[in-house]
């Protein structure tokens, strides 16, 4: 059972690099979380494949996934 792992993203608005501690228990879900450098609001969604990989996408608040 997968649990919580670290994930480094660029952040959507200032560019800079993001260290994320992802909670891969829960399976595929969105949440929100404020880029440690600029403070916005940035859109995380986290995709469980079927094969068990799992993917993470970083969008800013006006995209959508």
């Amino acid at each position: 059972m997968p649990g919580l792992e670290e994930h480094e993203g660029i952040c959507p608005y200032c560019g800079e690099p993001i260290t994320l501690l992802l909670d891969l228990s829960q399976g595929s879900h969105v949440y929100v979380e404020d880029c440690q450098v600029c403070c916005r609001p940035i859109n995380i969604s986290i995709t469980e494949h079927f094969d068990g990989s799992v993917s993470v996408s970083l969008l800013d608040e006006n995209s959508t996934f």
